[in-house]
């Protein structure tokens, strides 16, 4: 599933990862980091906490940061296992990427994860930046 998503993020060049949702604590956020906010990673078989740049785009939720660099790090907390059953994919339409070709590439991922198995079900969300 891993190699499924990460091709089609380089393929569409957008920012996209998959995360355990049964892990999550609420529902996703994104805020910019104040910088002591702790992101905790796998590095060599060991946690690592690292903490996100002041002003860096992050995703959250009741936790912490589950994910960094506009979707490009995940934390070891909400990781895709083989014990995964509930996956929540965040895909982020950055400028010049319109909602068009975000929806493209959101196609391209379910018609891809539902030949894994009949039993795939699919839901989409798309959530629009407010006007400022």
């Amino acid at each position: 599933m891993t190699d499924i998503y990460n091709a089609i993020s380089i393929k569409h060049q957008i920012p996209l990862g998959g995360e355990d949702l049964d892990k999550y604590n609420g529902s996703p956020f994104l805020v910019r980091a104040k910088g002591d906010e702790t992101f905790d990673i796998k590095s060599g078989g060991e946690i690592v906490t690292e903490n996100p740049s002041p002003g860096e785009v992050v995703w959250c939720d009741g936790s912490g940061v589950t994910c960094r660099r506009w979707n490009w790090r995940q934390c070891s907390r909400t990781a895709l296992s083989d014990e995964t059953t509930t996956v929540l994919f965040i895909m982020d339409a950055l400028e010049p990427l319109g909602d068009e070709a975000l929806i493209a590439a959101a196609d391209e991922l379910s018609a891809e994860l539902g030949k894994l198995s009949p039993d795939v079900k699919i839901s989409r969300r798309i959530f629009q930046a407010l006007a400022q």
